[in-house]
């Protein structure tokens, strides 16, 4: 809860605001302080748990050792609409304007 508050604190201050798909979280929440000193909480990838690889097992007793294609090798996950930094742009607000006429 603390590390979403600074990620709000932070977004306020800009034109930006947390990011509404993970909730600011940034799937690995990154925040970026005053003195610029940046904490990554990751998401650990839950096919291969964290490892980057799984291994598939073939006919015959073989193994196979292959790289994860949910993480792409990295063994965790961020969030693609704010690439792990749990802030947005703040988009215009766009009401709609009825005629009184």
């Amino acid at each position: 809860r603390a590390n979403y508050i600074l990620v709000y604190a932070q977004a306020k201050r800009e034109n930006t605001q947390p990011c509404f798909p993970c909730n600011g979280t940034g799937g690995a929440l990154k925040i970026e302080l005053e003195i610029y000193i940046a904490f990554v909480f990751a998401e650990t990838c839950r096919l291969c748990t964290g490892k980057g690889s799984v291994t598939v097992v073939l006919g015959g007793g073989e193994t196979e050792v292959s790289q994860c294609i949910n993480c792409e090798g990295a063994g965790s996950l961020t969030c693609t609409t704010c690439q792990g930094t749990g802030i947005q742009p703040r988009y215009l607000d766009r009401r709609e304007f009825k005629d009184d006429d």
